[in-house]
């Protein structure tokens, strides 16, 4: 049976309706837990072309996929990456029922307005942090004032804004109350996120795990937290604070696995298809899409859909094999 008829459902029967779609492992930080701080980038003729990644998204949302997620490294540092933001956000309100973006902010000043008027109503920005000098010891870079100035540009470009922070214990553990509250100050939600071993940065990066459930805490000796059934489609659990009127989600790879409902995949900058962020299984779409036969991308779907796992291997605990996954994360994709 085709694939374009059954659409992307994997050997446990959760279907697949969202694709996150990197375009470049490239970014202009270098944040401590993600890479080290010489990274090693892939070389540039192994990155897709913007017209493959577009036939790669066309391929998924053929086949059932609804949401497309724009990663990095930082998309935004590719070049002539609004084209494709424009292609794609052509099919939001048909094939396509959200169109987003991750990124670090530092480039929102320039490109919220192209975002906005292409169809992007929501943007993911990564920030861990308000005080400049920790933002330093996290990111490498002294640029905490760009990227508070694309949040302000996002949202005066309309865009709904989600801030996803790494909770680090001994680095901005004290500082997620006043996160969270700057967030909802400005209308924002805020995603609080487990660390995740991906990569080798250089450092044992289990001593600053920090246990949402010990965060979740702390939060409800100041606030109320009531449980929301309201989902973007990802792995985060969502309350809203009574107090603040606020949302935070909670990623908790670590300590509370969320797989069972997982419905999503992640294609990387070079075409390899990963059915599991926290796995090694993967699919070269590349080949497939550069062999001029028709029929090998969606064979090459099937394949990957048959080969999905049923939950990641991230361990809290080291343990030969499970612990640590051997790509970056921005070699994936976040």
């Amino acid at each position: 049976m085709q694939i374009a008829m059954t659409g992307l459902v994997d050997a446990f029967g959760r279907r697949i309706t969202y694709l996150r779609l990197s375009v470049t492992d490239r970014c202009d930080l270098r944040c401590v837990y993600c890479m080290p701080k010489q990274m090693k980038f892939l070389p540039k003729a192994d990155i897709l072309t913007l017209d493959e990644l577009y036939s790669i998204a066309l391929a998924f949302m053929r086949n059932g996929v609804r949401k497309i997620r724009l990663t990095g490294g930082e998309p935004l540092v590719r070049r002539d990456v609004g084209d494709l933001v424009q292609a794609l956000g052509a099919h939001v309100g048909k094939e396509l029922d959200e169109l987003t973006l991750t990124t670090n902010g530092t480039r929102l000043t320039e490109f919220a307005p192209l975002l906005a008027g292409a169809g992007v109503r929501r943007v993911n920005v990564s920030l861990d942090t308000l005080d400049p000098e920790t933002f330093f010891k996290l990111t490498r870079g002294d640029i905490l004032a760009r990227v508070m100035d694309g949040i302000a540009a996002a949202a005066r470009a309309g865009l709904a804004i989600k801030i996803n922070t790494v909770a680090l214990k001994g680095i901005n553990q004290d500082e997620l109350p006043s996160l969270v509250q700057w967030a909802h100050e400005r209308g924002h939600t805020i995603t609080l996120i487990e660390v995740m071993p991906m990569g080798d940065v250089g450092e044992d990066r289990i001593i600053h795990h920090l246990p949402l459930d010990i965060v979740k805490q702390a939060l409800e000796e100041r606030w109320t937290l009531i449980p929301s059934s309201d989902t973007t489609g990802g792995p985060a659990r969502y309350f809203d604070l009574a107090e603040t009127g606020g949302r935070l989600g909670l990623i908790t790879p670590l300590t509370n696995n969320f797989c069972a409902g997982c419905n999503r995949v992640r294609v990387t900058a070079t075409g390899q298809l990963y059915t599991c962020l926290g796995g090694e299984n993967r699919a070269d779409l590349r080949a497939a899409l550069r062999s001029g036969d028709a029929e090998a991308l969606n064979a090459a779907l099937a394949t990957a859909m048959r080969q999905k796992q049923h939950r990641h291997s991230f361990s809290i605990e080291k343990q030969e094999g499970s612990n640590e996954v051997s790509r970056h994360m921005s070699v994936t994709g976040g």
